[in-house]
């Protein structure tokens, strides 16, 4: 994303793209909260941090796109991609709007085409780990590593789209990673954590090379050029040992349910995991004399 505060002349202004983006957000927060509430209200069970933390992301998001932003103008830019590509989209995502949307909506149509939409194959390429960190992080290179950063700093139509993929990049390898929403097919904590470090990596060296020589195209000082090399590369590793730990937090939570659905199915159902038992017309696994039925999906518990 390109900062208009990077635009010779510009200085304090955030451009379109970044008074729209500012404005989405705050429909985005109050539409979240309006849907918390909802679920309350009939007593399903919400936790309050996914509320503080959506709420976090979206006044993020809306700061970094339209207001003012320390140090010099590829400081600031790079304070900008470190918040609009990387920590707003976690905070976004660790509150699961698509699994609260899914929970307020009334059974029907709407539901249903959203779930649908969620699990359908496009959706399911895009969230493929590889396919996610290389639209993400070979968009960086893209930018920085061609005379696209340059050419967007005065073309507002190519800045508005360069803001526009920064985002949505951020936001989809944020998903493919966490995977904390219904999808199509969960991918294993292994295919994830690899997809992450090689993320990782590939944006440590490019902000390693910014640290060296600037974007083609464009000069900066290099006192301006060498903090915002050092935003990019300490504070990408911050944001990203915090996905290392909701992927790892994730995965010993499915074990652990994995286990503990093991342990009450008794003996039997030990030795032979996965072999349904059927009874009595109904499908169930036998356990202690008893049917175990499994919780449906968190989009539809009630």
């Amino acid at each position: 994303m390109i900062l208009a505060h990077a635009h010779p002349g510009a200085a304090g202004d955030p451009g379109l793209a970044g008074l729209v983006t500012a404005a989405a957000c705050v429909p985005a927060v109050a539409g979240y909260a309006a849907g918390a509430a909802r679920l309350r209200r009939r007593g399903d069970a919400w936790p309050r941090w996914r509320d503080a933390s959506f709420t976090a992301g979206g006044t993020a998001l809306a700061w970094a796109a339209a207001g003012p932003l320390p140090g010099g103008p590829f400081t600031a830019h790079m304070v900008q991609h470190l918040i609009v590509g990387m920590a707003a989209p976690l905070l976004l995502v660790l509150a699961r709007p698509v699994t609260l949307v899914l929970r307020a909506l009334p059974p029907g149509a709407g539901r249903g085409g959203l779930l649908a939409a969620a699990r359908s194959a496009p959706v399911g390429v895009l969230l493929f780990p590889p396919l996610a960190a290389l639209l993400d992080a070979g968009g960086l290179w893209l930018l920085y590593r061609t005379e696209l950063f340059a050419a967007a700093r005065h073309l507002p139509w190519l800045h508005a789209l360069v803001h526009a993929h920064v985002l949505a990049a951020g936001l989809l390898f944020t998903f493919s990673v966490c995977q904390l929403d219904p999808v199509r097919r969960r991918r294993s904590p292994a295919l994830r954590g690899t997809a992450l470090l090689a993320a990782g990596a590939a944006h440590a060296v490019l902000a390693k090379s910014l640290y060296a020589a600037a974007p083609p195209g464009t000069v900066f000082s290099a006192a301006d050029l060498r903090a915002g090399a050092r935003v990019m590369y300490y504070g990408g590793d911050l944001v990203e040992v915090a996905l290392a730990v909701v992927l790892a937090g994730s995965w010993y939570a499915a074990a652990g349910r994995a286990w503990a659905r093991r342990h009450r199915a008794g003996p039997r159902a030990r030795r032979r995991p996965g072999r349904a038992i059927a009874g009595e017309g109904a499908r169930h696994i036998e356990a202690a004399g008893r049917p175990f039925v499994t919780e449906p999906p968190d989009g539809f518990r009630r």
